[in-house]
Parts: C-alpha cells; sequence; structure tokens
C-alpha cells in the first residue's frame, strides 16, 4: 500500500521512519505547505515522492493519508480525505466540535473507509495492564476510576511557536477538555462502556503569558485547567483531569491513571504501580516492573545514539506488558515514543487496512472518547451543569472492517 503524510513537523518525524520501514507499505508520499520542512524530512528518510500540501496530496494514488498537522484542522482534513478515497490515520485530537466528529463517523460508515485516531495512551502499559485484568473478570465490576493528562502550557511554548507562527498563542488557548482523549482512552478502553453525562468545572487563568483569555484565543477560552466527573453506561464514575498550568512535571511521564473494582484495584504514582485485592489473604502487588520502560538495548533494539536521549514522547522505550512479538521485525532496530505506543500504533493502521479489520482506535470508539471532553467544556462555561453525553453508537452491521477473529 501506499501511505500519504501530511504534516512534516516534529512528532510526525517519529512516524515517517515507522511507515515508510512497515513490511506492507510500498511507498510513503510527504506533503506539507513549507516545502523546506518537506524536504528536510523526505531527504532524512530517503523518500523520492513530496507534493505541495494536502490538497494536492488528494489528488495522488495513495491508500491512506495520515495526518499530523495542528490540532483544529484535523476533522475537516479527515473528512476530505475519506471523500476522496483514501483511508484515514489521524493524530489526536478525532475533532475539536461534535459536529466535525459526527461529520467523521457518518463519513466512515457511507464511504466505507477507515478511520483511525492515533491514541498513544491506549498503548500505554497501565492501560494494557488494566484492560488485561479487567476483561479477565479479575477485578470484577468497575466501579470508579480517574485519569489525568498533566501537562503545563510551558513545556509546550515551542511546540506551537513551530505550529502556529505568529498566531501562536490563539491556537495555544485550545480549552483543555478539547483534548481528552490521552485521560478518557485509558478508562474507557478497558471497560467498554462510554461516559453518558458529565459535570466540569474549569479554573480561571492570570497567567503573565495571556493565552486562556477571552478574545485572546480562537475560542475565547479562560479555562487553563479543567476537571469532569463523568457517570458511565455501565454505573461506574470516572474523573478526568486536563491540567495545562500546573506546577508539575513527572520524572516518568504526565499521563497517569487509578483504576477501581469491586474485586481489585489499580493505583499508579509517578515512581510506583500497585494491584491491590479486596480479599484480605492476597497481598498487594507491586506491579512497576511489568510497566517500567526499557532503556536497555536488549528490550527495544534502539540504536545506540538514541539511548542517549531522555526524552519520553520520542525515545521511550517497551514495558513487558507490550507483546512486541507482534510487531515486524525491523521494528526492533527503529525509535518508538510516548510509552512504546508509536510502533503499535503504525503497525495497526497498517495491519488493519492489509487485513480489512478494525484497529481498536476505529472511528466509533474515538468518537467515544472524544466527545465527552466537549461537553465538559461546555458544562464549565456554566458553571459545572450536569450535561447529557451523545453517543454515536456502534460500528454498523454492513462496516467492511471487521473484529479480528
Amino acid at each position: 500500500m501506499k501511505i500519504g503524510i501530511c504534516g512534516c513537523g516534529a512528532f510526525s518525524a517519529c512516524f515517517v521512519t515507522l511507515f515508510r520501514a512497515h513490511p506492507l507499505v510500498d511507498e510513503v508520499v510527504l506533503a506539507d505547505i513549507e516545502a523546506e520542512r518537506t524536504a528536510q524530512m523526505a531527504d532524512a528518510n530517503d523518500i523520492k515522492r513530496r507534493v505541495d500540501g494536502f490538497d494536492e496530496l488528494l489528488k495522488t494514488d495513495v491508500d491512506a493519508i495520515a495526518i499530523f498537522t495542528q490540532r483544529q484542522l484535523h476533522g475537516p482534513m479527515a473528512v476530505a480525505a475519506m471523500r476522496a478515497g483514501k483511508h484515514v490515520y489521524s493524530a489526536v485530537p478525532m475533532g475539536i466540535s461534535i459536529q466535525e466528529i459526527e461529520a467523521i463517523v457518518k463519513t466512515a460508515a457511507e464511504t466505507k473507509k477507515l478511520y483511525m485516531m492515533g491514541e498513544t495512551s491506549y498503548y500505554y502499559p497501565c492501560t494494557i495492564f488494566c484492560r488485561g485484568k479487567f476483561q479477565s473478570g479479575e477485578m470484577g465490576k468497575f466501579v470508579y476510576a480517574e485519569a489525568q493528562y498533566h501537562h503545563d502550557m510551558q513545556h509546550m511554548y515551542k511546540s506551537f511557536q513551530r505550529s502556529g507562527g505568529d498566531d501562536w498563542r490563539k491556537l495555544a488557548g485550545l480549552p483543555p477538555m478539547y483534548y481528552p482523549t490521552h485521560s478518557t482512552s485509558m478508562i474507557l478502553s478497558c471497560t467498554g462502556a462510554h461516559a453518558t453525562e458529565v459535570s466540569c468545572m474549569g479554573y480561571s487563568d492570570s497567567h503573565e503569558d495571556g493565552i486562556f483569555r477571552a478574545g485572546a484565543n480562537y475560542w475565547d477560552n479562560v479555562f487553563s485547567n479543567e476537571s469532569a466527573l463523568m457517570r458511565t453506561s455501565d454505573g461506574g464514575v470516572i474523573r478526568v483531569n486536563e491540567m495545562r498550568r500546573i506546577g508539575w512535571r513527572s520524572p516518568v511521564d504526565s499521563v497517569y491513571m487509578n483504576f477501581y473494582g469491586e474485586l481489585s484495584s489499580y493505583e499508579q504514582t509517578a515512581l510506583n504501580q500497585c494491584y491491590a485485592h479486596r480479599d484480605l489473604d492476597k497481598p498487594a502487588e507491586d506491579v512497576s516492573d511489568l510497566m517500567k520502560l526499557s532503556t536497555s538495548l536488549e528490550r527495544h533494539g534502539y540504536v545506540a545514539e538514541l539511548e542517549k536521549n531522555s526524552s519520553h514522547d520520542f525515545y521511550s522505550g517497551v514495558a513487558k506488558v507490550h507483546d512486541t512479538a507482534r510487531l515486524p521485525e525491523v521494528y526492533r532496530k527503529l525509535a518508538n515514543g510516548h510509552s512504546g505506543s508509536h510502533q503499535f500504533l503504525v503497525d495497526d493502521f497498517v495491519t488493519a487496512l492489509h487485513n480489512s479489520t478494525l484497529p481498536p482506535c476505529h472511528a466509533w470508539s474515538s468518537a467515544r472518547w472524544n466527545i465527552p471532553g466537549l461537553v465538559a467544556h461546555e458544562s464549565a462555561k456554566q458553571g459545572g451543569v450536569k450535561l447529557t453525553i451523545p453517543d454515536l453508537g456502534d460500528v454498523p452491521a454492513d462496516y467492511p472492517f471487521k473484529n479480528a477473529d
């Protein structure tokens, strides 16, 4: 198959290498509105074909387009790509309005094209661990969970400046709950339920950079931090924190989850992870070793120079809970990122196209992870009033991509 990649920034650089190296991919075509960026990435990866932007990429013979552009562009571009006959892989978020997400789901159903959102947290070690324990029945009925994405705006200045130009502050003021899927996917992918109602409170920002101010950003958003409490369709409760102005920089990660069932539960801190049981005869277990990201060449096959880089986002290893045996052999010598998720994301998308199977982060599951945050922000704007979360349903019976056996 042929994959077109739109957006040649720092994040997409991690994925260009993985798409190009995948044994089921014949060719990668690059597109960016900045020709210099495209040329640099093409030369670094020995890619011959490059085009000037998204519209030109739609006219090519690629089978799928991977979208790595600014957050507010993902939704409309995904719809346009599917209407042009292309399958879609999109970086998060899926869209920044319910209408955009509805359009993606509707278009996927009508065109029979595959849409996959590149949600890294689905593949985080803690998510894999809890998903396995819960779906085996060991944790019992779901009671409560909390997940959080604590990423201070100061740590993101450079990335917004690279992609936003002179107007970067207007883009940086995105409501935190418009970017909720790192948190929501961790919990909801474990239980299979969806959020049904939400109450959310916002923290009105006063930082001197003026990013989160009325009239200062495209969304007239004043909240730098938002905390939501949600009811789920299985009767449980979840709390989601999306923080962009907080005095915290984790030595390990910015995404966390605690997960509680009637029979057993999982708790995570910055440095330790514990699995405990209701049965007093069963001692609590320190499961940190299962989730610890490896930095050794034997575990993930990095080239030596990458081991010197401590960036979790782009150069993380893998954990013992990761099923690395299912990945292409060539990936053992390539960089991973975001707690070992990058290689699984690319392989799931490419394999799904090849086998006509559903990847886990398909359009309908992604909608259930994204929409709760959009409704939560509306609740915060109304002082925390409880609002109903619309659900777009399950995968249609006539959709050609089916669950793998």
